[in-house]
């Protein structure tokens, strides 16, 4: 549509928001009249240095400059006033005027869209639940929604790959910028046709730290719901969390452990009425979604010698040191460490933090 143009063209404008588009938009009722606007004294609320300030801006602006800027990057968007707009996300009191977007977003289920937020520094305990939680919705069309930051985002991000789900990666910054640089990949990956990237800030804006709790409403309010896997009492996930609660969406979380700072968070909201998950049959529950979720069938183990079956029953509940494997088991140093080699190559077990071994997770797929 021809008046696209003049949605782009107010995104470009570095100094106001989408809250402040949004504004004009519903005042004018038709976007190119609220960017050509001249008169803007008779919008209540709205300060004549703020009024001055937009449109001397405004007039710097290059409407088909900003738009080619835009394309010959190869980003597709989606303008607020556009009938493929997500619903869900048009619905929040704040949603973004413009969505610009690299893959296929229209490949991901937009109705059964799945937020997952937590702690950039999580630990192993929290990322291997949300991969397990993830993996029990292996081949289903829900779609992970995320912030593609480090730690829980990433998780959850990969877990989607690992496990043939659609996934939407939301950033705060423009295309130009890769943040962390160490997910490029992960980008490209979502990119070539596991989902798509998304953001509501044009290609050449960076990511400011204020642009990230910023983001958080856009992660919240693409989803149905949003999981939580740890996050400490002041968070970029308790943000998203209160924000899920503000939209009207339903909030889970997943338990952690209790001498964990960055758990003080979860159980603050899990003792507000938060919906505890400790397996995906919850989230499904929570949601009143009726998926079909691949059959899990208990993990066929190698052929493996007495010892090993000892070693394998003794890492049942939570990793363990050799000195602790020792104990448990009365081996010779020797034995053990050739039997923790061979339990390796089988793939039942794998080391952790140093001298430290887990079993990997005893489940598979047919």
């Amino acid at each position: 549509m021809n008046s696209d143009k003049y949605w782009i063209a107010l995104s470009s404008i570095e100094e106001i928001d989408s809250r402040f588009i949004q504004r004009l938009y519903n005042y004018f009722g038709d976007i190119e009249k609220a960017f050509n606007a001249n008169d803007l004294s008779s919008i209540d609320g709205l300060s004549v240095k703020k009024a001055e300030n937009f449109l001397r801006l405004r007039d710097k602006v290059d409407i088909d400059k900003a738009v080619k800027e835009v394309e010959e990057r190869g980003i597709n968007y989606l303008v607020f006033q556009d009938e493929k707009y997500p619903y869900m996300l048009k619905n929040i009191d704040n949603p973004p005027s413009v969505l610009y977007y690299k893959g296929d977003l229209f490949s991901c289920n937009l109705e059964r869209t799945l937020g997952v937020v937590g702690s950039r520094r999580a630990t192993s305990y929290a990322k291997d639940a949300l991969q397990k939680i993830i993996s029990e919705l292996i081949n289903t069309d829900i779609c992970i929604v995320s912030g593609l930051a480090s730690g829980i985002d990433t998780t959850a991000h990969v877990a989607a790959l690992d496990n043939n789900l659609k996934t939407i990666g939301v950033i705060a910054s423009g295309f130009d910028y890769t943040y962390p640089a160490a997910n490029k990949e992960l980008y490209k990956k979502i990119e070539e046709g596991a989902g798509a990237v998304v953001t509501e800030y044009y290609p050449t804006f960076q990511p400011i730290k204020f642009r990230f709790p910023q983001r958080n409403r856009i992660v919240s309010g693409l989803s149905y719901g949003t999981l939580v896997a740890e996050a400490s009492l002041k968070s970029g996930a308790l943000i998203t969390a209160n924000l899920t609660l503000e939209q009207g969406r339903e909030l889970m979380c997943i338990p952690g452990l209790i001498t964990n700072p960055n758990t003080e968070g979860i159980y603050k909201l899990l003792k507000n009425g938060a919906t505890l998950v400790t397996c995906a049959d919850d989230i499904l529950e929570a949601l009143g979604w009726e998926v079909k979720t691949e059959q899990q069938k208990l993990f066929n183990l190698p052929e493996l010698s007495e010892d090993e079956k000892i070693i394998y029953a003794a890492l049942e509940i939570e990793e363990k040191s050799v000195d602790e494997l020792q104990a448990f088991t009365k081996l010779s140093i020797d034995n053990l460490l050739m039997y923790l080699t061979t339990m390796e190559l089988k793939g039942i077990i794998k080391q952790v933090d140093g001298d430290r071994y887990k079993r990997i997770a005893p489940v598979n797929y047919s």
